[in-house]
């Protein structure tokens, strides 16, 4: 099979790989790159569990072949916060949005573009939003309000 050599920044850091064509973008980070806060749900994209940034949009990783990075910037959830919690992480702890951690990252990445897009949400758009990040524990609750909570914080 042939390999195709990429360049990219992932999380702030410049980056380059030698990848099989068949590659998925949740490999190369998780594997080759050690970003393991991204996870693996369904491998079907319909769940969030695997969901990054590239360029600044919200990707299912487990779909996307690793090639497609070339020349992008992708950001996964260890991206969001250099050393202190950002106000939405802080925000999904405090309104216990969140239980077994799957799903968080997903969670936090699809928030993260959300409030970039909109900076004072309405309950219906976070919703919308988040529609395509399922989570088996929290019952969506917790999750909206620490999306409405972080809005609030940072406007």
């Amino acid at each position: 099979m042939s390999t195709h050599r990429i360049h990219f920044t992932l999380n702030g850091a410049r980056r380059e790989a030698e990848v099989p064509a068949d590659r998925l973008l949740i490999d190369l980070v998780r594997d080759d790159c050690g970003a393991t806060g991204t996870k693996l749900g369904c491998a079907v994209g319909v769940c969030g569990a695997c969901s990054v940034l590239m360029d600044g949009a919200v990707v299912s990783a487990c779909l996307v072949p690793a090639v497609f990075a070339d020349g992008t910037s992708i950001t996964t959830v260890e991206g969001l916060a250099d050393d202190a919690l950002t106000p939405l992480q802080d925000a999904f702890i405090r309104e216990g949005g969140f239980q077994c951690g799957i799903c968080t990252p997903g969670q936090l990445i699809a928030a993260t573009a959300l409030l970039r897009e909109h900076e004072r949400p309405e309950p219906a758009e976070i919703r919308t939003w988040m529609m395509g990040n399922l989570c088996r524990c929290t019952g969506y609750y917790g999750i909206e309000r620490a999306i409405d909570r972080a809005a609030r914080t940072t406007a």
